[in-house]
């Protein structure tokens, strides 16, 4: 299983928000690039870079930090955060990205996001499932829609979508562990999937049994910064 250590970006400075909630934000570090560096080192290969700004203000907005990040180590960067227009993908990929990770779009405008699919190639989009009682939420968590996580991903996945990462928002930011229980169902009816867990990882344990039920990797924010887990206990992974 990999580890894939998380860094949110508030006026490109690391942050972390509880709950996708603004008014609830720590500053971690001013300089997202010694963050990045930070993990590099320490054996991580790849980073999940989430523009909390490009998000609020429905276009690409912290690509700059994107840029001095790739630029400066050889991390594989899944980059998302308010990528609505073609032109978002374009500054995305162009900027270093290896994935452009797409949510709301993919739930929005389905037309859109499979026009990108079928231009760029599935292989360059993260699908990001942004999940409260198996149903996809959107809109920075704010508004629960009918669509049943299973229906988008088996959807997605039709048309070639391979790389997905689910996030429990009733979980995120809090440290009370992971969805094991909706991760281990999705990885059993989508057994081909690269499937990410993000969302509640609040100690080693927790990656452990994350690993155990299967999944090809883990998204670590909040319990990094926090120090309830060490980056030489994630480079075990």
């Amino acid at each position: 299983m990999q580890i894939i250590p998380a860094i949110d970006l508030i006026d490109g400075k690391c942050v972390r928000l509880t709950q996708g909630d603004y008014s609830q934000k720590t500053i971690y570090n001013e300089n997202p690039v010694e963050v990045a560096k930070s993990f590099e080192a320490a054996g991580l290969t790849r980073l999940h870079l989430v523009d909390l700004d490009g998000a609020k203000a429905g276009k690409v907005t912290n690509w700059k930090v994107l840029e001095n990040i790739a630029s400066s180590t050889e991390l594989i960067i899944d980059f998302g955060g308010g990528i609505k227009t073609e032109k978002d993908v374009e500054i995305v990929l162009g900027s270093g990205a290896k994935f452009a990770t797409i949510g709301s779009i993919a739930v929005k405008n389905e037309t859109l996001f499979t026009d990108w699919i079928q231009k760029y190639g599935p292989s360059q989009f993260l699908l990001g499932a942004d999940v409260k009682n198996t149903l996809i939420t959107i809109g920075g968590w704010l508004e629960t829609t009918n669509l049943s996580v299973f229906d988008f991903i088996d959807k997605y996945q039709k048309i070639g979508i391979q790389n997905v990462f689910c996030t429990d928002v009733s979980k995120d930011g809090l440290l009370q562990g992971p969805s094991l229980p909706l991760y281990t169902e999705i990885i059993h009816k989508f057994p081909e999937l690269y499937f990410i867990a993000s969302g509640g990882v609040s100690s080693l344990e927790d990656l452990i049994q994350l690993k155990a039920i299967g999944c090809s990797a883990a998204i670590v924010g909040k319990a990094i910064y926090e120090g309830k887990v060490t980056l030489k206990e994630l480079s075990q992974f």
